[in-house]
């Protein structure tokens, strides 16, 4: 699943800033961003604009959020925005083998929304 292989490659850029070494930090940080980015990314164009109504939207408008924290906090090097993804995939990624299995989705009153709507992005 796409989203085990992003969050695998988060969590490796996590592990970066445990490195000594700056060089080294920033080529662990930088590498595993970059590929948890490429697979957003082909999340994103394998959804179908058209025909998926406004899931398909929903989830466009999140892989971009999700690519934007992803490149800020790999210039600025910092964590938050790495977390932030991770927490909010690791959801969509439960929702989805949920969902796959034939099982109800419960109800999603803890997942984290006030950071979408903070980063001026619509309510989803």
């Amino acid at each position: 699943m796409l989203y085990d292989g992003a969050l695998r490659f988060l969590d490796r850029a996590l592990s970066g800033f445990q490195c000594d070494d700056p060089g080294e930090l920033n080529m662990a940080v930088n590498n595993n961003l970059q590929r948890a980015r490429e697979i957003i990314r082909e999340l994103d164009f394998a959804l179908d604009l058209d025909r998926g109504g406004e899931l398909a939207m929903t989830l466009h408008r999140l892989y971009e959020y999700f690519d934007r924290l992803i490149h800020s906090s790999n210039l600025k090097k910092q964590r938050a925005g790495i977390d932030e993804v991770i927490r909010h995939l690791t959801v969509l990624r439960e929702a989805w083998a949920t969902m796959l299995r034939g099982e109800t989705v419960p109800e999603m009153r803890d997942a984290p929304t006030a950071p979408l709507a903070a980063a001026s992005e619509p309510a989803f």
